[in-house]
């Protein structure tokens, strides 16, 4: 028999920056992790910081035209003018909270200049340290708020909806044992998609089961196809490998590093003037280029950071020490990895999802905000202030609705096909995608899917795979060799049905 609980608050599916800072506004909630805190979500791996106008010759203007400038095309002006508005004090309540931001002198911000910006806003802790510092600052205070009850061992095996769609909780494994929990709400914090492929930069715990949920309760999810991919993973292939791989943060080219390839050729005069601080994608796009035409690619700090790596970029070098490699001395082989998923649960400025009773927040939410390309520095940044804006939003919801018409988990995905669908994945939707491999994709997908149902990883999958068949163009993050020109820019919108995905362009 399943164990039913009812909850006077909303129930939040992951521990990250999103889903803590959306415990922390709600001030009652039930937050579900699937591991322990601090692990498997990757806001406790981010390296660069928070960005946000901190300083006094820059303000949120110049920071949302960066942000839509890198966006391609498709930024959400208003969700863009209220992360740059809202991140100032989103920077300084995490502050107040604890977060050890590094300081000068004067009590001031220490602020890096990353890839994209035309100011040097980046809010960092301990030079490469911002995540796991400013997990264990938010994790000390909601251990220490009463009325926030945290389950780790925790996983949601599917959304309850009442017989008008509306979702009323969730069915929970936890300990092994199902539970089915009624709230008035629910919020997903449970990160991207970087699971999904072979080569990826976060825990592979993160894998777009909350993507596949919310498709799979009816959900309306945008921009599937645009997956940030970052230019400088630490290529350990040729040291017994790494999974996930380790990253050489953006930090690193903000502080004058420089790609070259074997020859010791600084290539990126090749791809953009901008060099080693042009956009994410067009840096993606140079060194897969250089990989792929045998001259292979490295990060040179020897100059621009040499012997002060230890204590500027502790979590790099020790990385690279772990494999061999000095980075005082040696550059650094580098690799793009998927890094961060642009697309998500299609929400508002608060958060709401197009089911009622559904919320979103982080990196499976779609705000709108990142566009086709994330500015650097603006994820964790968008988990502070939309997860606190769905936090508030989601404990006003009142206990409504009918009962679970389904108390039935959804399947898994086992680990053999998941393996599988990691590599197929990273061969057909990587950093250069056509319509022969996405086709490919789809058959193997749908092959997964007969053989072990519809798991939410496989459905998040096959959304990003439709997604970028579909746009027959080139934009940000997704970049089609068959459509290598951008077309009219114009945002996807999926809603899944039980035959197939059906896509439509805002435009239309």
């Amino acid at each position: 028999m399943i164990q039913r609980v009812d909850f006077d608050g909303p129930v939040i599916l992951g521990a990250g920056l999103a889903g803590l800072t959306a415990a922390l506004a709600a001030k009652t909630a039930l937050v579900l992790s699937p591991t322990p805190l601090a692990t498997g979500c990757s806001s406790a791996w981010a390296q660069g910081g928070l960005a946000a106008a901190l300083a006094g010759d820059d303000t949120p203007s110049l920071h949302a035209a960066d942000t839509i400038a890198a966006g391609a095309g498709l930024c959400d002006g208003d969700a863009v003018a209220l992360l740059t508005r809202e991140g100032p004090a989103a920077v300084r309540a995490l502050a107040a909270l604890g977060a050890p931001f590094d300081r000068k002198a004067d009590g001031d911000f220490v602020l890096s200049l990353e890839a994209a910006h035309s100011k040097a806003r980046v809010a960092r802790v301990g030079g490469d340290g911002a995540g796991a510092a400013i997990m264990a600052a938010v994790i000390a205070t909601v251990r220490a708020t009463p009325t926030i009850e945290i389950r780790e061992n925790a996983r949601a095996r599917r959304l309850l909806q009442d017989e008008t769609g509306r979702v009323v909780g969730v069915l929970a494994q936890i300990d092994g044992e199902l539970v089915e929990i009624r709230s008035p709400a629910v919020i997903l914090a449970t990160g991207g998609v970087g699971g999904l492929y072979a080569v990826t930069t976060t825990p592979t715990q993160v894998r777009g089961e909350g993507l596949g949920l919310a498709a799979l309760a009816g959900a309306e999810i945008a921009d599937p196809e645009f997956v940030q991919f970052h230019p400088t993973a630490i290529d350990l292939s040729a040291y017994g490998g790494r999974d996930p791989a380790p990253l050489a943060t953006e930090a690193l080219r903000g502080e004058g590093s420089i790609l070259r390839n074997t020859d010791g050729r600084a290539f990126m005069t090749d791809y953009h003037p901008a060099k080693e601080l042009a956009p994410r994608d067009v840096v993606a796009r140079a060194i897969h280029a250089e990989r792929a035409a045998g001259r292979g690619a490295f990060l040179d700090a020897t100059t621009a950071v040499g012997a002060h790596f230890p204590h500027e970029f502790p979590a790099v070098f020790e990385a690279c020490q772990s494999a061999g490699v000095d980075p005082r001395r040696e550059m650094i082989p580098v690799t793009p990895a998927v890094h961060y998923h642009m697309g998500g649960v299609a929400t508002d400025l608060d958060g709401r999802a197009s089911l009622p009773g559904l919320y979103a927040a982080g990196e499976c939410a779609s705000t709108g905000v990142q566009g086709a390309n994330r500015l650097a520095s603006n994820s964790l940044l968008e988990a502070a202030v939309f997860g606190a804006r769905a936090g508030r939003a989601a404990a006003a919801e009142k206990a409504t609705g009918g009962e679970p018409v389904s108390l039935a988990p959804l399947p898994d995905l086992p680990d053999a096909a998941f393996q599988a669908l990691r590599q197929a994945m990273s061969r057909d939707a990587g950093v250069i995608r056509d319509a022969a491999g996405l086709a490919r994709l789809q058959a193997e997908i749908a092959a997964l899917e007969t053989a072990h149902g519809t798991c939410p990883p496989l459905v998040a999958a096959r959304l990003i795979v439709d997604a970028a068949l579909a746009r027959q163009e080139s934009r940000g993050g997704h970049y089609r060799a068959d459509f290598p020109e951008k077309d009219v820019p114009a945002r996807t919108f999926v809603t899944l049905d039980p035959v197939q995905a059906c896509l439509r362009h805002a435009a239309e």
